[in-house]
């Protein structure tokens, strides 16, 4: 993997340094209040400093970023995967960032793929409102009961019934599904289990208020009760429109692929923004505790973690930019085995750095006083959502042993080369 050609267009560094600027003027003082609302509206609204942060950005042109492909006549700023790449990793330092601009998870991965698989209905009906910031939406694909590290082996049933679809089936850890502002699911499912395994399941876009959805249980990462949940939801003969589906039947594995490549680069920046911010606070806390006569910034040790973690947040950036900059090129199917490789290494490095933080701050870091807990068990998540780092690492031995012995199989033959 080399690094990035071409640097950052002119029109990439404006707008950088435009997010920059919003996010030290809008962002950094307005985090403290985003927690009180937050307590205040509960985990399924939406803190209002949150609507006056997207209108100033909306005004500002800062909206949409991620979206090469947005069309002409949508609100926002296009910008390459490489361009928005460092955008991303500032959004990634506030917890609130990434909504304030409209460049939130899931929302992005459904946008990308409504614009580039929907229906002119879907366009009109979803795409247009999600797009103007004014409803979210829900990626239902991980199951219970099979390991959805493997997609093909999904069961909820899509059926087609004269102009109809029927969705039957169960689902869990749909992201943000309980926001009250969420309106749409996007779901993943077996319509043809006769198909070869790749081409046996679809996707098709469901109205969260559609009769026959409903809700179930609801995990908690790590004890934490985060904002929209990540529920359970029951499919029991959900019928929608055939416009409803994306691409066409059997195109559910393609349009995942489509939807993780770009998607994943976004992840990692984000997930290096807030290694970036643990290294912040475990240089200060270092600087202002001194224990048996000495700070901390003057001990070896804190200082060897120092050293080692700002090495290796600057190495995971090239590397993630590299594969930006490969995607923009050569389109995601060609760097899927750097979407591999960083899906790995990022969030294992973000994992050590903020980990040394929380050992500098001592009993403080374990509680809701920083937010270095609540970051950890982000992160740890990490290594398991988007395909466990196995699924990863077996895709790089797979790409790495054919470029040597293109006819060699391995064990699993049925586990797709980049399995989200």
């Amino acid at each position: 993997m080399s690094d990035p050609r071409t640097p950052f267009s002119p029109r990439g560094q404006e707008i950088l340094e435009e997010v920059r600027r919003f996010a030290q003027a809008h962002l950094e003082p307005t985090e403290d209040r985003y927690e009180r609302e937050l307590l205040e509206v509960g985990p399924t609204g939406t803190p209002p400093v949150l609507d006056e942060l997207r209108a100033l950005a909306l005004d500002r042109g800062l909206w949409n970023l991620f979206l090469p492909q947005l069309d002409p006549e949508a609100p926002g700023t296009p910008l390459s995967t490489l361009d928005y790449a460092p955008v991303s990793e500032i959004l990634g330092r506030y917890p609130h960032g990434p909504e304030a601009l409209n460049c939130n998870a899931p929302d992005t991965g459904n946008m990308e793929i409504l614009a580039a698989f929907g229906s002119p209905t879907v366009k009109e009906r979803y795409l247009a409102p999600l797009l103007a910031g004014e409803i979210r939406s829900a990626f239902s694909m991980t199951e219970p009961d099979v390991a959805s590290s493997d997609p093909t082996g999904l069961t909820l049933t899509i059926r087609r019934e004269g102009d109809e679809l029927v969705l039957n089936g169960r689902k869990w850890f749909s992201t943000g599904a309980l926001l009250d502002r969420c309106a749409v699911l996007v779901v993943m499912g077996l319509s043809d289990p006769d198909a070869p395994p790749h081409r046996r399941h679809s996707m098709v876009v469901v109205p969260k208020d559609a009769p026959g959805v409903s809700f179930g249980a609801e995990p908690r990462i790590f004890g934490y009760h985060d904002r929209g949940g990540h529920p359970e939801i029951l499919y029991r003969d959900v019928r929608v429109p055939m416009d409803h589906l994306l691409g066409g039947l059997g195109d559910g594995f393609a349009i995942a692929q489509a939807r993780l490549g770009p998607g994943r680069v976004h992840h990692c920046m984000r997930t290096l923004g807030a290694a970036e911010r643990a290294l912040d606070l475990m240089v200060t806390r270092s600087l202002e505790r001194r224990p048996f006569g000495a700070s901390l910034a003057q001990r070896g040790q804190i200082q060897e973690w120092i050293a080692e973690s700002r090495i290796e947040i600057d190495m995971a950036r090239q590397y993630v930019l590299a594969v930006a900059d490969q995607i923009d090129r050569l389109g995601a199917k060609a760097a899927a085995t750097g979407i591999a490789g960083i899906k790995v290494v990022v969030p294992r490095i973000a994992l050590r750095v903020v980990d040394r933080a929380i050992q500098v701050h001592g009993a403080a870091g374990v509680t809701q006083f920083t937010p270095l807990a609540r970051l950890y068990a982000h992160l740890r998540t990490l290594r398991i959502a988007d395909g466990p780092d196995e699924v990863h690492l077996m895709t790089v031995a797979r790409r790495e042993i054919r470029r040597h012995h293109p006819g060699f199989r391995l064990g699993v033959p049925q586990v797709p080369d980049h399995a989200p």
